[in-house]
């Protein structure tokens, strides 16, 4: 239960942790930061657009779930045999959607040797992408691919670019920071990038989502009491809060275009949008792990839970259930309701599910302390944490449990009153890989995008991928497979990270079902600084203009290799890795131009086989003359995304 009620001492949590994040955040990171320009945006949120968007799932319209009559099911609880009804029939419409787009991307490649609508003809090509965690960094870093991905955002479907992967796309994973993303996308009905960066009402990051008033006082105390209300609402409803709640409502006001960050919305809400019902956009994911109740111990046997618009659960031999996603907060026992048909609607409240995907603060905390951030200033934010809640501060409490006697034979969770999720990357698996390599969804190919910070200049070094092959080989793998990929130091000693890497690219090599050919190819896309120093810390809460733009710019040149300019051939290989398994499942040889790209990005199998090292050097960045060809690649992305810019960069700006 919570004890503080009061703003003061909610407030007072926040502000000292808002000091600290200044400490924290600021890291040793030279920046670039562009002129400044005159941008004539054009606003895609239309506020009547948003407002009538009656038919939220909580019964109350509130951030407290409310009670309704039990619909007719069978059970509100099954097992992970196999894909949902639900699921199955939005995967089979979104096909119907997908297929002419990809038609359309691989004829604009002009491929050699092969025909997209001869061998599209029967089959159905699945592919997922994965945003990894890591804060603003990862959202904004993950956006800039997105922007990249989207064939809406203008030039993208231009030569060298890759635009048209997304509306391919049948699958998409968020975990922390990359929920963030990607359901900031999703629950504001799928606008793209350019529109939520040009928005009034969303992605200002200007300020903390700890002062969202900056200087406004009376603004942020405003905030606070809102949120307070909220969650002693859901409290005194009977249902246990923490931290979480908080945290999620300041996401939900930052990055969901309704009123007050839409107190009442639910994940599940996402069913009603207009693109979900018209197959427009990719099957949305999110990520978190299950951490037993009293415990601190998250580990690669942890349980990976995932969070659909129909469902939450996890395929893992630990649990092997999902629950529907609508009626978690009823009290059920072997997934029946116990209370005379009476149910709870509007627990999964969007803000709260990234918020489970993004529980930071134990990390938090703990950066606190490692960065010499000691004495009084550490020990009243800790106070003050504590103070709110009995329980562990970083989780996030699903009480009661949807999964209360279910497999008893084999879950852990069957006994348990209360289910807690923390931070989907607590695990070591930072990229969201886990629901995308399980057979049933039959994913050909992964794009991995790692934003992860695992050097000590932040930047991604490979580890995620490592953890997700690891944990093949534990009690947790269930028969899902991932292909091999090298140890840590390799990763950063053959400079995997600076240049795009792709595995399981010889499925004969992946011992499974059918030679591997189940098994997705990962193409693997590291944050590296093409254009702008992006290695924020996952810590850092606000941003200003020229660091969004920076970093979502810098993503984009990470998904198109700098439009091309560095690598031509780099989106028509593209092409060929989406290709490449259903090829090898019809025996077929790889054309040349495809051979040619396999050879240049398919990891070998090399492995140095030296200590892993956090300590790296800071790299340069590909492209610091925007006067060459830069230039030229940077106006291209800037009109894409934010419209008319004056080109130029000033060297040496530090946060």
């Amino acid at each position: 239960m919570l004890y503080a009620r009061s703003l003061p001492l909610v407030a007072l949590a926040f502000a000292i942790l808002l000091i600290a994040e200044r400490v924290v955040a600021r890291d040793d990171v030279d920046d670039i930061a562009f002129r400044e320009r005159d941008i004539d945006y054009v606003s895609y949120f239309e506020p009547e657009r948003y407002n009538a968007f009656d038919k939220r799932s909580s019964p109350t319209g509130t951030y407290t779930p409310g009670n309704v009559t039990c619909p007719n099911l069978p059970s509100f609880v099954r097992n992970a045999t196999s894909l949902s009804e639900n699921e199955t029939q939005y995967i089979e419409n979104r096909h119907a959607v997908t297929t002419p787009y990809l038609i359309d991307y691989l004829d604009r490649l002009n491929l050699t040797d092969f025909n997209a609508t001869e061998f599209l003809a029967d089959t159905n090509i699945t592919i997922g992408l994965a945003f990894s965690g890591g804060g603003y960094r990862a959202m904004l870093a993950g956006a800039g691919f997105l922007a990249a991905f989207d064939a809406r955002t203008p030039n993208s479907t231009d030569e060298g670019h890759v635009g048209g992967l997304l509306q391919s796309s049948t699958y998409i994973a968020g975990l922390s920071g990359g929920s963030w993303l990607v359901t900031s996308v999703a629950i504001n009905d799928y606008p793209t990038i350019g529109e939520l960066q040009a928005s009034d009402t969303v992605w200002d990051l200007s300020n903390s989502i700890l002062n969202p008033g900056g200087w406004q006082i009376a603004q942020t105390a405003s905030y606070y009491s809102q949120i307070i209300d909220e969650v002693d609402g859901k409290r005194d409803a009977g249902f246990d809060v923490s931290l979480t709640d908080y945290w999620g409502r300041g996401l939900a006001f930052q990055l969901f275009n309704y009123t007050d960050g839409g107190p009442g919305l639910t994940f599940s809400d996402i069913r009603n949008l207009s693109t979900w019902q018209n197959y427009s956009m990719p099957f949305p994911i999110v990520v978190a792990d299950g951490r037993p109740y009293n415990t601190n111990i998250v580990s690669l046997n942890s349980t990976v839970y995932e969070f659909n618009p129909y469902e939450l659960g996890s395929w893992d031999p630990s649990l092997y259930s999902f629950a529907v996603l609508d009626y978690i907060g009823t009290n059920l026992t072997d997934g029946l309701p116990q209370e005379n048909a009476t149910c709870v609607k509007g627990f999964d409240n969007a803000g709260f599910v990234i918020g489970t995907s993004s529980t930071l603060f134990n990390q938090f905390l703990l950066q606190l302390n490692d960065t010499g951030v000691e004495g009084l200033l550490y020990n009243a934010a800790l106070q003050v944490l504590q103070g709110i809640s009995e329980a562990d501060n970083d989780i996030a409490p699903y009480e009661p449990n949807p999964f209360f006697d279910v497999n008893p034979d084999i879950s852990y969770m069957f006994n348990e009153t209360q289910l807690t999720l923390v931070d989907g990357g607590e695990d070591y698996q930072n990229i969201p890989l886990a629901p995308l390599i399980q057979p049933a969804r039959q994913v050909d190919v992964i794009f991995a995008i790692d934003n992860s910070a695992d050097t000590n200049f932040s930047w991604p070094a490979g580890w995620s991928m490592t953890a997700t092959y690891d944990r093949q080989f534990t009690s947790q793998a269930n028969g899902t497979k991932f292909p091999a990929v090298p140890d840590r130091n390799t990763f950063v000693g053959m400079n995997l990270t600076a240049r795009p890497t792709w595995f399981g690219c010889n499925a004969s090599n992946i011992t499974g079902e059918n030679g591997g050919t189940t098994v997705p190819l990962v193409v693997y896309l590291a944050n590296y600084p093409w254009t702008y120093y992006s290695n924020t810390s996952t810590f850092q809460l606000s941003y200003d203009t020229d660091e969004v733009e920076g970093i979502i710019t810098n993503g984009y040149n990470v998904a198109t290799q700098g439009n091309g300019t560095v690598d031509t051939e780099w989106a028509r290989c593209v092409g060929c890795a989406i290709i490449h398994r259903e090829t090898e499942r019809r025996n077929q040889t790889p054309t040349a131009e495809c051979q040619s790209c396999l050879s240049k990005y398919c990891w070998n199998g090399t492995v140095l086989g030296s200590q892993a090292s956090q300590e790296t050097e800071q790299p340069s960045l590909v492209i610091s003359d925007q006067s060459t060809s830069g230039a030229a690649m940077i106006g291209a992305v800037s009109s894409v995304v934010w419209g008319v810019v004056v080109l130029g960069v000033v060297a040496g700006a530090v946060l």
